[in-house]
């Protein structure tokens, strides 16, 4: 079954922040320069060494503010109120952390987290089966990484990605199959860690490393 962001589990993890910078992502990851903290850094650069053919990883988001957060949750929440109009409020929430975190726990926020994709040797995206971003209503579910009906090269590409990103240590939201996090609240219940690494954390507290 699996384990959405909003499942109470994910919040009773407790945290014992590292402290840890963030770090601006190098050019070889793509032109955002993606802040993430440090550790999550060293291990997307392990993952791109496993990677071959001119394919590499390109980040287009890492830390998230608390302000950009909630912008989405509400932005996405009207869409899920158009779409299940007859949801309880519980099954509200539900449905929307299948795309967009509660900012408690978001990994974004923690600077945790990337939205990622793979490009190949001329730099442009290969087929992962839907865009990044796109919402469950939007790809009909195919924004799900195990999800079916795929073509056989978004299944391998995302396959891959897979395979290199969880060698290195990070986890996959299922319901994205471009977000992947290391250290947060979501990563220590799904891998077994008795602490998260990092919690939720702004610019001017945490600071930017070179």
């Amino acid at each position: 079954m699996t384990i959405l962001l909003s499942d109470p589990r994910v919040a009773a993890v407790p945290v014992l922040d590292s402290r840890e910078p963030l770090v601006a992502l190098d050019p070889s990851f793509g032109p955002a320069r993606a802040l993430v903290r440090r550790s999550v850094a060293v291990r997307l650069a392990t993952a791109q060494t496993l990677l071959s053919g001119g394919l590499r990883l390109r980040v287009v988001e890492g830390h998230r503010s608390v302000a950009d957060q909630q912008a989405i949750i509400e932005r996405y929440s009207a869409e899920v109120v158009a779409a299940h109009p007859g949801a309880s409020p519980a099954e509200h929430e539900r449905l929307v952390s299948r795309f967009v975190s509660p900012v408690a726990v978001a990994p974004h926020v923690a600077g945790a987290a990337v939205d990622l994709t793979l490009v190949d040797a001329h730099g442009e995206e290969v087929d992962m089966g839907t865009p990044i971003d796109a919402t469950p209503e939007q790809s009909d579910g195919k924004c799900w990484t195990a999800a079916p009906h795929l073509s056989p090269f978004a299944r391998s590409h995302r396959r891959l990605m897979g395979t290199v990103l969880g060698w290195s240590g990070l986890v996959n939201y299922p319901t994205e199959w471009w977000h992947w996090s290391y250290g947060d609240r979501y990563w220590a219940l799904v891998t077994g860690a008795s602490t998260a690494l990092y919690g939720p954390v702004d610019l001017p507290a945490a600071g930017v490393a070179a």
